[in-house]
C-alpha cells in the first residue's frame, strides 16, 4: 500500500493535530505536547517503557526480499578458493582490516573509512528459507519474536520511548516488492517513497514552509496550559526546551534543503529521506532498500552483481558521511537482513541460486565492535553458514550459537546493542543469545 494523500500522509507522519510538526517547531516532545504537565518521557504510546536511554538509536533498516549477493563478497568468505567472486577488476580481493584483524573483501569495503570500519559488523547467518515471499517470516526471525511482531517494529516499539519519537510505528520509503513491506502489532504499513515525502512537506504552502507561524501559535495555545499553570520548576523546564525563532528558521531552511534535492525514489534519496525523518524525530526505524546485485540467476560473468556491489558499498559511505555531516554519527545504527543469501559455489560463474543456508548481515554504528562473526563452509551441495563462538565471534564446530540459532542471536543482540533490557529481550525474542563479540 502506498500513501499518495496529502492529508493521509501528514497525519501518518506527524500525528493526531500533527504534534510531530508542532514538538518540531517549538522543541517541546511531543510526548509533552500530548499529555501536558503530565507527560511520562519514559513510557511511549504502546505502553513499553525504556531501558537505557543513554545506548538508543535510530536505526535505518536495509532489507531485500530479493536475496541479493551480498553475502559472496564480504570478509569470512575469502578463505575457501572454491568459494566464487566476480572477476570484475573493481572487486578484486583486498586486505582490510576490522577491529585490528586483517581479512579480506571484496575491493569496494576497502573503500570505506577505517571509523566506519572499526564499527561494521559483518554477520553470517542463515534464514532457513529459499523463497522471496518468506521475506515478511524472515523479517519475524522465523516466528521466534514474540506474537509474531517484525523484528523492525519490535525496535521500534522498544526506542520510541527512549527517543520520544512522533510514533512507535517504523516507515519505509525503499521497499522494491511487497514483500518488503512491514507490518506493526499486526497490521500492515503504508510505504512512503521519497518522492511522496518531498511533495508534501516542501510545497510553498507546505508545513516546513510555516514552521516559524506553527512554533508561535503553538506556544500561544500552550501558554495558560504551562506558564499559568506550572511551578517554577516545570516553567524553566519548559523555556529550556523551546526552541527560539533563529532555531527554527536554520531548521527549516535545512530540511527543505535536502528534501529539496530528492528527484526520484533512488537509493541516494532514500538516504536523504530517512536522515530528514531522523532530524524530525518521527520514527526509531526507517526502511531502505539498497541494491547488491538482486535475483541474480542469470547474471553473466556476475557483471550486476559486480556494479550494485560497488554502488551498494558507495551508497553506506555516503549514509556514514551524511551522518557524521549532522552530527548523527553516534545516534543511529544502519542494519541490514536479507530473506536469503545466494550459492557461493565454483559454479557459480554466471548468476547465483538462492540459498537458504547462508545470509549474510551487516550492523555498522557506535553499539557495534568492528568484525566478522561466524563465518561458512561446504553444506548441502554449496556453502551454508557454521556455528560461532558468541564471545569471540570466531566460527568453529565446537561454537555455542548453531547456524540454526543466528537469525534469532543477531535480533537479540541488536536489541541489548540499543539497551534493552535483557529480561525483555529473553521474552521478545525465544531463542538464540546475545552475542558479546558483536558488542563495543
Amino acid at each position: 500500500m502506498i500513501i499518495s494523500r496529502r492529508k493521509a500522509l501528514m497525519s501518518t507522519l506527524f500525528g493526531a493535530g500533527y504534534v510531530g510538526l508542532r514538538a518540531l517547531a517549538t522543541g517541546i516532545p511531543a510526548g509533552v505536547l500530548m499529555k501536558g504537565r503530565r507527560a511520562a518521557a519514559a513510557t511511549g504510546a504502546t505502553g513499553v517503557t525504556c531501558g537505557d536511554k543513554s545506548k538508543a538509536q535510530f536505526i535505518i533498516f536495509n532489507t531485500s526480499g530479493n536475496g541479493d549477493p551480498i553475502n559472496a563478497n564480504v570478509p569470512g568468505t575469502y578463505d575457501d578458493p572454491l568459494i566464487t567472486h566476480s572477476k570484475d577488476p573493481t572487486m578484486a580481493a583486498t586486505p582490510l582490516k576490522i577491529g585490528g584483524k586483517s581479512t579480506m573483501a571484496a575491493l569496494p569495503w576497502s573503500t570505506l573509512p577505517q571509523s566506519v570500519l572499526d564499527r561494521t559488523c559483518f554477520w553470517h547467518m542463515m534464514t532457513n528459507t529459499p523463497i522471496h515471499p518468506k521475506e515478511p517470516d524472515v523479517l519475524k526471525l522465523m516466528g521466534v519474536v514474540d506474537a509474531g511482531e517484525m523484528f523492525p517494529s519490535l525496535l521500534a516499539k522498544q526506542l520510541a520511548p527512549c527517543l520520544g519519537t512522533v510514533q512507535a510505528q517504523p516507515i519505509t520509503i525503499g521497499a522494491s516488492s511487497p514483500s518488503e513491506g512491514l507490518s506493526f502489532s499486526g497490521q500492515a504499513l503504508p510505504i512512503i517513497p521519497p518522492l511522496a515525502l518531498k511533495a508534501t512537506l516542501t510545497s510553498p504552502t507546505g508545513p516546513l514552509a510555516n514552521l516559524q507561524m506553527l512554533r508561535d501559535q503553538t506556544l500561544t495555545q500552550l501558554g495558560d496550559l504551562y506558564r499559568n499553570g506550572a511551578n517554577a520548576g516545570q516553567k524553566a523546564y519548559l523555556d529550556a526546551l523551546v526552541n527560539s525563532q533563529t532555531e527554527v528558521r536554520n531548521i527549516r531552511q535545512d530540511l527543505l534543503s535536502s528534501l529539496s534535492s530528492i528527484k526520484d525514489n533512488s537509493i541516494t534519496s532514500q538516504i536523504t529521506a530517512a536522515i530528514a525523518l531522523i532530524q524530525m524525530n518521527v520514527t526509531p526505524v526507517i526502511a531502505i532498500h539498497i541494491p547488491f546485485g538482486g535475483d541474480n540467476h542469470n547474471d553473466a560473468a556476475l557483471a550486476t552483481e559486480a556494479l550494485q556491489t560497488v554502488s551498494g558499498v558507495a551508497a553506506i559511505g555516503s549514509l556514514m558521511s551524511q551522518l557524521a555531516s549532522a552530527g548523527l554519527s553516534d545516534q543511529v545504527t544502519f542494519m541490514s537482513l536479507n530473506v536469503f543469501g545466494r550459492t557461493l559455489g565454483p559454479s557459480n560463474v554466471d548468476g547465483r541460486n538462492h540459498n537458504q543456508n547462508h545470509q549474510v548481515s551487516l550492523t555498522i554504528g557506535k553499539p557495534w565492535k568492528g568484525g566478522v562473526i561466524g563465518g561458512v563452509a561446504p553444506f548441502a551441495g554449496d556453502y551454508g553458514a557454521v556455528a560461532f563462538n558468541s564471545t569471540s565471534g570466531a566460527a568453529g564446530s565446537g561454537g555455542d550459537v548453531t547456524p540454526g540459532d543466528t537469525l534469532a542471536s543477531f535480533g537479540k543482540t541488536a536489541l541489548a546493542a540499543v539497551g534493552v533490557d535483557s529480561s525483555v529481550i529473553s521474552s521478545a525474542i525465544t531463542t538464540g543469545k546475545v552475542v558479546p563479540a558483536a558488542l563495543a
